[in-house]
């Protein structure tokens, strides 16, 4: 009996682990999908960027170890793009705080200025207007590039009560519209009377004689090359704004007004009207 029982076949069962439910195989499967989600944010992120970044990114996977040894940073300021190319830094915007003046308002006033200058020059060389130097104002100020007519109760530039030009006068706004056309700012023409009221035609007061010369002017630097839509306003003022407030009957209140405005706006703030005194003599 005991040999039989030796000689007994032993069944022999293995039991194998499932690890949990499923096995191991979703957790492979789960990181696979990790994976292409983080690889599919990479690629939407470098689309959005920048070509400079497009092409650091590049460079780092086509060469790793050299990138790093040469310090590519492309994506940081001032840092050192692909290959070890400098990458400036983004310059700063203009100063526009108290006291600075940016950079388009001073090169606006510069050629406002080089204008008035050869206006100047060439008023004062030549002869035919050699009676008329002391009876213009040529100034750069807050609001432009302002030329003025001042009439000396003469009939200098109009005939006196009315609107019609002396033909001196045409050659000399025609000198002015030749200048003034070369610039791009937007041009304002202003008429001025003195405060005697109006003894012509009834119905016709300073308000229609101020703005019939104010646009006669106007005419005449349009003929003369000025573009029709450099002139922004024609205004008839009248004897609103005395060019010599202390002597409203003044002669020299009457005038024509031709102001190049400033394409940026004037640095000193708001402009003051012309006429606070009386005119200064064009000087050389």
């Amino acid at each position: 009996m005991k040999g039989s029982e030796e000689e007994r076949p032993r069944k022999i069962v293995k039991k194998t682990g499932h690890g949990g439910h499923h096995g191991g195989a979703w957790k492979v499967a789960y990181a696979d999908f990790v994976t292409a989600m983080m690889a599919l944010f990479i690629v939407l992120w470098i689309v959005g960027q920048s070509t400079a970044v497009k092409e650091a990114v590049a460079g780092y996977f086509k060469d790793p170890v050299g990138f790093t040894k040469s310090g590519g940073k492309g994506v940081l300021k001032g840092g050192t793009g692909p290959g070890g190319a400098v990458v400036p830094p983004q310059s700063s915007p203009p100063a526009t705080g108290p006291g600075s003046t940016p950079p388009a308002e001073k090169s606006d006033r510069a050629a406002l200025e080089a204008t008035a200058a050869a206006l100047k020059a060439q008023i004062l060389g030549a002869g035919q207007f050699e009676k008329f130097k002391d009876k213009i104002q040529i100034e750069v100020v807050d609001e432009g590039l302002r030329v003025q007519l001042l009439d000396t109760g003469q009939g200098d530039f109009f005939d006196v009560g009315s609107a019609s030009v002396r033909p001196a006068t045409r050659q000399l706004i025609a000198l002015i519209a030749h200048e003034v056309a070369k610039l791009p700012n937007d041009i304002k023409v202003e008429g001025h009377t003195d405060s005697r009221p109006y003894a012509g035609k009834p119905d016709y007061s300073n308000w229609e004689l101020s703005a019939d010369r104010a646009n006669t002017a106007r005419r005449i630097l349009e003929i003369s090359g000025v573009r029709p839509e450099q002139v922004a306003s024609v205004v008839g003022y009248a004897d609103r704004h005395l060019a010599n407030a202390a002597d409203p009957f003044d002669a020299a209140n009457r005038r024509i007004s031709i102001i190049v405005r400033p394409r940026q706006g004037a640095a000193g703030g708001k402009a003051a009207h012309p006429g606070a005194v009386p005119p200064p003599k064009l000087g050389p």
